[in-house]
């Protein structure tokens, strides 16, 4: 399981607060042959009687120094 970042409970209390319901902390999606992806964090919300269910995955990322990653 991957670690989380520095902002992760910020993130998670902010959504909270905001009317989200976290469903999964880190949200897993599995892949063929057994392989894992984990997203940071699954939630839902109620938005509205007509439209049902809203439902998100958030990767939470905080740039504390450059990028080894080039374009």
């Amino acid at each position: 399981m991957p670690a989380k970042d520095i902002y992760h409970e910020t993130v998670k209390n902010a959504m909270v607060k905001d009317g989200w319901k976290i469903t999964h902390d880190p949200f897993r999606i599995r892949l063929a042959r057994g392989k894992n992806l984990f997203v940071d964090l699954g939630a839902e919300r109620l938005i509205a009687a007509e439209k049902g269910l809203e439902k998100i995955a958030v990767e939470i990322k905080s740039f504390r120094q450059a990028s080894d990653i080039k374009g």
